[in-house]
């Protein structure tokens, strides 16, 4: 080989490591420090985030999102200390960003929303929510997904982004709920004689509320019958048992007080004239 060749060569390798020498060694520096600046961040992010009462899966987010942001910085330092522009660094995270979007849409739209739900919190582990259909116990709340359990013991895995965007009834975030009962009476039934009845066989159950105190009022006259709504108060946590327990207490004290259920009733013309028959009458043999 020429050596004039070989001279050329060892002058670019000195120029160049003369030139990328300190820049290298700069470069070290910058990455041992910034690894400790980041631990020692980290840990202050921790104990703060430790001593507030934000949602575990927040916190993960929190922690993760941070460690991807100050390693995002450590390296684009780095990348100029070694003559890299920092448009090149934005240009690579820009194209990045862009393309994981793309192939993550869903993805990312359960992320949002788990972001929404976790930040704003309109429900929390523990709540008895009603959403899309599903009724049941939120036992877990991830970034992506959230998981209720039904009350016949079934899991349902429902991702963040329809949560998110869904109405989201919370029948635990108040500390008291009303009971409805929906009655149905004859029409020949006087609501002075069933109010008291009734409203005695509500108040009698131990942990219904003394205020606002229970009430009986005449909902709506029907085609057959007249509808009644019963009302009491009792704490969120207890309203399933207390709804079954005032429904089986309410129809003992009618039957106890001879009061039945209407019975459906048709009127059958015949001859210019009409009679009443029940819809439930035996059929003749």
């Amino acid at each position: 080989m020429d050596n004039s060749i070989i001279e050329a060569l060892k002058s670019f390798f000195k120029d160049t490591l003369i030139y990328l020498g300190p820049k290298i060694l700069y470069s070290i520096i910058i990455f041992f420090i910034g690894i400790l600046v980041i631990k020692l961040l980290m840990r202050m992010l921790k104990a703060v985030l430790k001593k507030s009462n934000v949602e575990l899966s927040l916190k993960t987010f929190i922690e993760s999102l941070s460690i991807f942001v100050l390693y995002g910085l450590l390296f684009t330092l780095i990348g100029s200390v070694l003559g890299v522009k920092a448009t090149s660094f934005l240009a690579i995270f820009g194209a990045a960003g862009i393309a994981i979007g793309l192939a993550l849409q869903g993805s990312l739209a359960n992320f949002a929303g788990g972001v929404l739900i976790l930040v704003f919190k309109p429900f929390k582990v523990g709540d008895l929510i009603h959403v899309n259909s599903n009724l049941g116990f939120v036992i877990k709340i991830d970034i992506l997904y959230t998981r209720i359990e039904t009350f016949d013991g079934r899991i349902i895995t429902m991702p963040n982004g329809n949560v998110a965007n869904s109405d989201v009834d919370n029948r635990t975030m108040k500390p008291i709920r009303r009971v409805d009962l929906n009655l149905k009476f004859a029409f020949d039934i006087k609501m002075e004689m069933i109010r008291p009845i009734i409203l005695d066989a509500l108040k009698a159950h131990p942990i219904v509320e003394k205020d606002p105190e229970p009430d009986v009022w005449l909902e709506e006259i029907g085609e057959s019958e007249i509808k009644v709504t019963a009302r009491s108060w009792v704490e969120s946590i207890h309203y399933w048992p207390t709804y079954w327990e005032q429904l089986e207490a309410v129809k003992k004290s009618l039957d106890e007080h001879g009061i039945e259920t209407p019975i459906p009733r048709r009127i059958v013309y015949q001859g210019g004239e009409y009679q009443s028959n029940t819809s439930q009458a035996k059929s003749k043999d």
